[in-house]
């Protein structure tokens, strides 16, 4: 099981990584996009964890609730959850703009490390 852990986790890592190489290239999309897939995948790892089986779903807010994350993870996974449909679909106007990135870039790293803290 801690291998899964691990594997969710390294994957949530490299996905901030590319999220924070994407902003820099000013492909701001990709980076809201690879921020929302970090802590998704951050969260699993976390979910697999503490129940030893892994939750299919993309909603960073149920996830979050159900490792037992503090408010202030819960209004961070809040704002970043519909950025999973938005990213994907060309029908969906999103404008992600140099501001708006280093705020989910920060808010992304803070749920990163309060999930290590806890994994």
């Amino acid at each position: 099981m801690i291998d899964e852990i691990n594997k969710w986790f390294i994957l949530a890592e490299r996905d901030f990584i590319s999220a924070k190489k994407n902003f820099k290239k000013r492909i701001y999309y990709v980076s809201a996009f690879l921020c929302q897939q970090s802590i998704e995948k951050a969260l699993k790892a976390l979910y697999i964890k503490k129940y030893q089986k892994l939750l299919k779903i993309h909603d960073l807010v149920k996830l979050a609730k159900k490792v037992g994350a503090d408010i202030n993870i819960l209004d961070i996974c809040a704002e970043l959850n519909p950025i999973y449909i938005e990213t994907r679909y060309p029908d969906v106007p999103t404008s992600y703009n140099k501001v708006d990135l280093k705020k989910l870039l920060k808010d992304t790293e803070k749920v990163l490390i309060w999930i290590k803290t806890n994994l």
